[in-house]
């Protein structure tokens, strides 16, 4: 019988991805999403598991559900004997958690706080994490590795995520077990210390993550402990840089204008993802041209992104 794991805002775009791969791993998912970042489709279903249903011939179980709503994922999890927990939900905007930093931390820690109570009081041990290279500040080096220093975190997202991984790190010590609808895009500073004075970021290709995290789900059958490993390409690429691809995929021109630094970002960051390759036996596999290529044949079918129905 097939594995049943939990996938918190797995109707997301890296949660819906990691469904995907679940599903073709031999997993049993169950989806729990609030549909904050999800669209709502047929039957109140995210209409990204709503696809997914559609092209691998399957049914998804799924739950409108919100992590601070404990009553709520006690009832989950007592209809259900999971193996694993994989953790996406949560707030995601750097710069508005420097906005409304009391709304991220209320969201963010309390709904982690509320899941991993309830896995300890059910006895489920096993998790995997999607955190953030915002845990890491400003970088001091570059590439970054899992040695780099965490904490010094540069806005209130970042900070939620560190609290977050914190708060798994002392509960393992504890229980002693391991497309055109906008006219221009606006770049945030062109002042930076980088190649053209835009912010660098490892980009990667959302299959690519997706299929680390399901690596790092297996990774706990070795009983590892807490680990922690950077996904990533190893290669940083400036917003101009990806601006100049995207022309190049789409056969179009980007108009863009360049805007003030955005609150809470840094200069440049992209991961050292050597320990993964050894651990975990997972490498990036798509490089930038064909993200691009990836991500503009999905928009040009999907012009207002999920809301408009139409399965691709």
């Amino acid at each position: 019988m097939a594995e049943k794991v939990l996938v918190t805002g797995g109707g997301g775009y890296i949660g819906s991805h990691c469904v995907v791969e679940l599903i073709e791993a031999g997993y049993y998912p169950v989806v729990i999403d609030n549909f904050s970042n999800a669209v709502r489709g047929e039957g109140d279903v995210p209409e990204s598991i709503r696809r997914i249903e559609k092209f691998l011939d399957t049914n998804i179980e799924f739950h409108e559900l919100d992590l601070l709503d404990r009553p709520g994922l006690e009832k989950i999890f007592k209809k259900h004997s999971f193996s694993a927990v994989m953790h996406f939900a949560g707030l995601k905007a750097v710069g508005e958690s420097v906005e409304q930093p009391l709304r991220y931390y209320r969201v963010n820690i309390t709904g982690a706080m509320n899941l991993l109570e309830v896995m300890q009081a059910h006895g489920v041990h096993n998790l995997v994490f999607s955190s953030s290279a915002t845990v890491y500040g400003d970088p001091q080096r570059l590439p970054i590795d899992e040695q780099h220093p965490v904490g010094g975190c540069t806005n209130p997202y970042g900070k939620t995520k560190y609290f977050i991984e914190e708060m798994i790190v002392d509960q393992c010590k504890a229980e002693k077990v391991a497309i055109g609808r906008r006219k221009f895009l606006s770049v945030f500073g062109n002042d930076y210390d980088t190649v053209d004075g835009t912010g660098v970021r490892d980009y990667i290709h959302v299959v690519d993550l997706a299929k680390g995290h399901i690596a790092a789900l297996k990774k706990l059958k070795d009983n590892c402990g807490c680990k922690v490993y950077n996904l990533g390409t190893g290669t940083g690429y400036s917003v101009l840089q990806m601006v100049k691809a995207m022309e190049k995929a789409s056969g179009k021109k980007i108009s863009y204008q360049i805007a003030p630094r955005r609150g809470g970002d840094v200069a440049s960051c992209y991961a050292d993802p050597s320990l993964a390759e050894k651990e975990l036996g997972w490498k990036a596999s798509f490089d930038l041209e064909r993200m691009c290529q990836d991500l503009w044949r999905w928009q040009s079918m999907n012009p207002t992104g999920f809301s408009n129905g139409t399965a691709s």
